[in-house]
């Protein structure tokens, strides 16, 4: 008979991930990562202080992959600007997210500034200082950035969800809501007609791949306009 494998504190958050990949963050619990890793819920404890600490160590491991999938991308070509440069490191991070829809709302809610964040704010920022913004600047647009840095768009209200919890909101049913009201809302009730979002790209409600590149790239290119007038 083949000896068990040792539990880890890496073996247990490498499970909470799978639960969370497959019923989402509510399905995160002591109990669920004991019986995926066939032990009981107490056995955790000697490696985690608890579930809060679980979700916290959870932040740090997606940040560790968003920064592992950043290194992996090419070599900037000396033609290349920053805004390039950052905005293939911002859809890198995004990429890594869609593989995680539950991300966004854990790192709402739980994201700390632990080393693996910092690593990666360190080196986004250090792409801007290169291209020769000031410190000040690079301050200023790292909250203009928001969540977008990371990749995702924090909503600014989303149908039905209280706030922080994660929370399944049909796209298509939240539209014709809006567009049942358009005699007091006309404006929202036309931009409700005409919105469509593709599934395979959405994070959240209203979140989806053209939504965020259209933010991002105003962000860019405002930021560069900055840049160019500063120097």
């Amino acid at each position: 008979m083949a000896a068990r494998k040792p539990l880890s504190r890496e073996r247990i958050l490498r499970e909470a991930m799978a639960v969370a990949d497959r019923a989402g963050l509510a399905g995160v619990t002591m109990r669920s990562v004991a019986d995926g890793l066939g032990v009981e819920a107490m056995a955790l404890y000697r490696h985690v202080s608890g579930k809060n600490d679980l979700l916290d160590s959870l932040v740090e491991l997606i940040v560790a992959e968003i920064n592992e999938a950043c290194e992996a991308l090419p070599e900037p070509a000396p033609e290349e600007d920053w805004r390039s440069v950052l905005r293939r490191r911002i859809l890198a991070a995004r990429a890594t997210l869609l593989r995680h829809p539950w991300a966004p709302a854990l790192l709402g809610s739980h994201g700390t500034m632990g080393p693996a964040l910092m690593r990666y704010f360190d080196e986004f920022g250090a792409i801007m200082r290169r291209a020769g913004f000031s410190v000040d600047a690079v301050h200023h647009a790292l909250h203009a950035f928001g969540s977008r840095a990371l990749g995702f768009t924090t909503e600014l209200f989303q149908p039905g969800a209280p706030a922080i919890e994660e929370t399944e909101v049909d796209p298509e049913q939240a539209l014709a809501e809006l567009a049942a009201f358009a005699d007091s809302l006309p404006f929202l009730a036309e931009m409700a007609a005409h919105l469509q979002h593709d599934a395979a790209t959405t994070i959240g409600w209203c979140d989806d791949q053209r939504e965020f590149e259209f933010g991002l790239d105003a962000l860019l290119d405002g930021l560069e306009v900055r840049r160019a007038a500063s120097r």
